[in-house]
């Protein structure tokens, strides 16, 4: 089974993409990655950063989660990221994305020893 932590890296890392020419980089991506198995997700967004940039998030800001939990962690500097919308008139399974690239602080939830993110909260 995929751990937490792994389905973190498939969801959310692209730590070699750039995406900034690429109008349908998240149709691609969200495919390739699996979201889009049974259902379209209907947002994800994609970190273009090393791993271990990532990673060291969960030793940075201890920020509250959406759902309340305080296992959440904001990053000391903006990010390469690339969030993807399912456009409204989009049907499974012609899931269509689209394409916004960002520079923006990240917020992940992190557990687990080691101590790494699992969950993609927010960006700020």
């Amino acid at each position: 089974k995929e751990s937490s932590a792994m389905k973190f890296q498939r969801q959310h890392m692209d730590s070699s993409g750039s995406p900034s020419t690429n109008a349908n980089y998240c149709n691609e991506m969200m495919k390739g990655r699996n979201m889009t198995q049974g259902y379209c997700k209907p947002v994800n967004t994609f970190v273009h950063e090393p791993l271990a940039d990532v990673q060291a998030v969960c030793f940075q800001k201890n920020v509250p989660c959406k759902n309340g939990q305080s296992n959440c962690y904001q990053s000391n500097s903006n990010m390469h990221i690339t969030d993807c919308r399912l456009t409204s008139n989009s049907k499974y399974p012609n899931c269509s994305y689209r394409t916004s690239r960002e520079n923006k602080g990240i917020i992940v939830a992190c557990e687990g020893n080691p101590y790494v993110p699992v969950h993609f909260d927010a960006s700020v």
